[in-house]
């Protein structure tokens, strides 16, 4: 067990995308029980500054999300999405596959190219097939990065419409289809 972990270590550690239980069966000793070894993993890293987490349908060292508040005063963060893109990415996100126009009709507004062009370079969203209707726009979908750098093991994972509605936006969001 003590080879299995220090190898289990060593790949997630390496690894630049999320490791999924069969890519870590697959170097594992042989006989290795890959659930056992991956929940000893997170057990040797609980209560760290850096722990493993689930995400995308692998594993990851992520910082601890206590420890965050602090690291941000020292470590450079990344490019913000500018509204209109994030936006777009949120209806993507929980409309998925779309089409810019059906973004552009729940946003109700136009989406500018460079939006669009922003979340593709972060690879974000990409392209998943044609809609079969005049013109044959592309449909549009979340990737495994979209589920990395927001912390998802899967689309489901995302939040409710009901957890999303504050005081402050009870009148803004309707529900159950009410107007």
């Amino acid at each position: 067990m003590d080879e299995a972990l220090r190898i289990a270590e060593a790949l997630v550690f390496a690894s630049e995308k999320p490791v999924t239980r069969d890519v870590l069966a697959g170097v594992l000793p042989e006989g290795s029980d890959v659930d056992a070894v991956v929940d000893a993993l997170v057990a040797a890293y609980g209560g760290r500054g850096v722990e493993v987490v689930e995400v995308a349908g692998g594993i990851v060292f992520r910082t601890a999300p206590d420890l965050a508040a602090r690291l941000t005063r020292v470590i450079e963060a990344p490019r913000r999405l500018p509204r209109a893109a994030m936006e777009a990415l949120a209806i993507i996100a929980y409309h998925q596959p779309c089409t810019r126009g059906d973004v552009e009709e729940i946003r109700g507004t136009a989406l500018s190219q460079s939006s669009l062009e922003a979340l593709l370079e972060l690879g974000l969203i990409a392209p998943r097939g044609r809609r079969e209707s005049p013109g044959r726009p592309a449909l549009w979908g979340t990737t495994e990065t979209f589920l990395e750098k927001f912390s998802l093991r899967q689309l489901t994972d995302l939040p409710k419409r009901e957890e999303l509605v504050t005081t402050e936006t009870s009148g803004l969001l309707p529900l159950n289809g009410a107007p």
